[in-house]
């Protein structure tokens, strides 16, 4: 017997390959969404490592530009940290709660110290400039967390260009 040609052999084995793919299509259908997040997940963090990746080659350019400080300006060390006096205080467990109590708090975010520093940016688009100067001044003269400090800055900086 002769074999059929190439052609009606091909579209045969097309046609049989279209049936099990339709069969097995529900089977695929109910496990899609899961694959699409899980693609979805993996393309992200891909592309996170690729910009880590670049800010590290930039970070090792970059840093041949700048000069080196000796020591910068917020580090402390336990050696240059000066002895608090004793006060009376000493004794009574009460009195660091009294003090912090009678502290201000910026009247623009009564709660400001208990917010994190996300928390604090969802609120900075709503202050005007005097209350950002505010909590500028409050945040240096308390905890003077160099993250919040440059938040306040940058936020600063961005209003008065408006």
């Amino acid at each position: 017997m002769k074999p059929l040609p190439l052609p009606v052999r091909v579209a045969a084995g097309l046609a049989a390959t279209a049936l099990e793919q339709a069969r097995r299509l529900p089977q695929q259908l109910a496990g899609l969404p899961v694959t699409v997040v899980s693609e979805a997940l993996q393309l992200s963090m891909r592309v996170q490592q690729h910009v880590t990746e670049l800010a590290i080659k930039g970070d090792d350019i970059l840093s041949g530009l700048r000069p080196v400080e000796d020591e910068p300006e917020w580090a402390t060390f336990d050696e240059d940290a000066e002895e608090p006096e004793a006060t009376d205080d000493d004794g009574d467990p009460w009195a660091e709660e009294e003090r912090a109590l009678a502290r201000e708090v910026p009247e623009a975010l009564p709660n400001y110290d208990d917010l994190s520093i996300a928390q604090l940016r969802a609120r900075l688009r709503n202050l005007s400039i005097d209350d950002l100067e505010e909590l500028l001044t409050y945040e240096r003269a308390h905890a003077a967390r160099p993250e919040f400090v440059g938040m306040l800055n940058r936020r600063i900086t961005t209003v008065r260009s408006q």
